[in-house]
């Protein structure tokens, strides 16, 4: 696979699966209804573990904007490939959300809640509050992409194994942090996503809240830029 291909498929996993998982407990009448943020937690950190493995070996799994931006701050990898990763991210992530919402297509009929609707697709803080929003979005990413720089570093003995460790940390952080805005610590897991909420014919919805999408996707990127000076500071 080329590195746009193995993106692409890689982020259009972790977006299935997750948003599969949302989707599964938010929803009417489905096999999951209501079985809670625990579950929703596990989902996304196996849906990671998934991308990340399939994906690792034709473009090293960034499968995030906020990865791609730190390892090309790091000079890890060429500026020159940074739009055709995020490019490959974002497509992927709608083609994910699009293959998730064809899966519970009927749920959403049998769903009265139009913000149980939106949270299938993407983001919205438990308390709206802008500034708080947009801390714990970089804190959460700062922890993502700080432990995703020691886990990628020359050290690492880890190899194939990668994969599993990313996963559980995506998990650590739903269920500590992740908890305050949903935690996308990615800005085409959120963005894409929201973008098919807008453009599939879903019965009663409600609009995309493109007044918030601002925040997951700014928060991710500044907690990046901040774990990579952490990241350099300790002499990596």
């Amino acid at each position: 696979m080329t590195p746009f291909f193995g993106e692409f498929i890689g982020t259009g996993l972790v977006i299935l699966l997750g948003q599969g998982v949302v989707s599964n407990v938010v929803l009417g009448k489905t096999k999951g209804n209501n079985s809670g943020w625990i579950v929703i937690s596990v989902g996304w950190g196996m849906a990671v573990f998934v991308g990340v493995y399939c994906s690792a070996a034709a473009s090293k799994a960034h499968l995030n904007p906020a990865v791609t931006i730190a390892f090309a701050t790091l000079g890890k990898i060429s500026w020159k490939l940074v739009p055709v990763y995020i490019t490959a991210q974002i497509l992927g992530a709608m083609a994910g959300s699009a293959v998730a919402w064809l899966c519970f297509r009927p749920h959403f009929g049998a769903t009265a809640e139009a913000d149980a609707k939106l949270a299938a697709f993407c983001t919205s803080p438990a308390i709206r509050s802008y500034g708080d929003n947009l801390l714990a979005e970089m804190i959460s990413t700062f922890i993502l992409i700080l432990g995703v720089l020691f886990i990628a570093a020359p050290s690492s003995s880890l190899g194939a194994l990668d994969a599993l460790p990313v996963g559980l940390l995506v998990l650590a952080i739903g269920l500590g942090p992740g908890g305050t805005t949903g935690y996308a610590i990615n800005p085409a897991r959120d963005l894409g996503p929201r973008i098919m909420h807008a453009l599939l014919p879903i019965p009663g919805k409600r609009d995309s809240d493109w007044s918030y999408s601002w925040v997951p996707v700014l928060g991710p990127l500044l907690g990046s830029l901040l774990a990579v000076l952490v990241f350099k500071l300790v002499g990596q």
